[in-house]
């Protein structure tokens, strides 16, 4: 049963290094539509770096996302796509037609299922000056725009959603989930941990936000894989070190700055993302740390603590040398 379980456990961390190979932890992009009358003009922005994995983006890029009003497909007159390397975008510009003027606009965008998994597409539209706007992902490809200003509730619901997800999208804020509850030697540091995580992770948005300071995506997911594996340091030579809640803290601004890029290229209400963020990161938690106190009463927690830890680090390094060399 015991080398069943750890067969298991080899298993699962090998899975998460494949899927670690090809994805980003941060995934965006961003799109402009502008309604006239029975025509849509709309303007792609996707960085490079999303592209360049992207066959014939060309053509792929604007075939996953699809216009429609009343029943009826946006008819596509012309379009362009470039690279814009002073900004390193990768711009497509489109132009569509209906055989009738535009109130409503139903978009689906898939643009997830030829990008990465965890990306997020944030589509602005303006129609004879009104606005609206909608988020897409892998759970979300659908959408109805009414030119019509969301509600408070709907706003709260949306940005806060969209933090929940963003929070745990990835293989890399999973992991250094789970190498959290890995460091917490017992329940009270546990809580400990997580809450100066959350604080360092709040504070490093919030802080970037007011210094209106653009990290690059690289270096935001550079040292997100150094936080794995510096936090993997610390339980495998550091076991008795004090002050872990400190380190916690500052490798949850690292983390924060992820959440900042979300608010920084969204325009969404820190609050709602953030207070999302630490929802879903709190549930995750604490279902590793109940499964986690359930291996313990059949396997030596040491032994699992210190393979696991050995995993991560390994995890974190390359990830790290990925995102450099990427």
């Amino acid at each position: 049963m015991r080398n069943t379980g750890w067969g298991a456990l080899w298993a699962l961390c090998f899975f998460l290094f494949c899927t670690l190979l090809h994805a980003h932890a941060i995934s965006m992009s961003s799109g402009e539509v502008t309604v006239r009358g029975d025509h849509l003009d709309f303007v792609l922005n996707m960085p490079m770096y999303e592209a360049a994995h992207t066959p014939h983006p060309e053509t792929t890029l604007l075939e996953h996302i699809h216009f429609s009003s009343r029943g009826e497909t946006a008819r596509l007159i012309q379009k362009s796509c470039h690279e814009e390397a002073a900004t390193g975008v990768y711009l497509c510009a489109a132009e569509y037609t209906f055989s009738r003027p535009v109130d409503r606009l139903d978009v689906e965008c898939t643009l997830h299922q030829v990008t990465v998994p965890n990306h997020v597409h944030l589509l602005r539209a303006e129609n004879a000056g009104k606005r609206d706007q909608a988020v897409f992902d892998y759970s979300f490809t659908q959408a109805t725009l009414r030119f019509r200003p969301p509600t408070g509730f709907e706003i709260a619901v949306q940005q806060g959603f969209e933090g929940m997800l963003r929070a745990v999208a990835g293989p890399v804020q999973l992991l250094f989930l789970a190498g959290l509850v890995l460091a917490g030697r017992g329940r009270r540091e546990l809580l400990l941990l997580a809450g100066m995580f959350l604080a360092g992770e709040v504070l490093a948005a919030l802080a970037a936000g007011a210094l209106h300071w653009q990290p690059p995506v690289r270096f935001v997911e550079a040292a997100m894989a150094l936080s794995i594996a510096y936090l993997s340091v610390e339980i495998l030579f550091l076991p008795e070190a004090g002050m872990r809640w400190l380190i916690a803290g500052i490798l949850g601004g690292f983390h924060g700055l992820s959440l900042y890029l979300v608010l920084a290229g969204s325009g969404f209400r820190p609050s709602y993302v953030l207070g999302g963020a630490a929802v879903s990161e709190l549930t995750v938690i604490g279902i590793l740390a109940a499964g986690m106190w359930m291996l313990e009463r059949r396997w030596s927690m040491a032994r699992l603590v210190r393979s696991s830890a050995a995993l991560l680090l390994v995890f974190g390094m390359t990830w790290f040398f990925l995102r450099v060399r990427s």
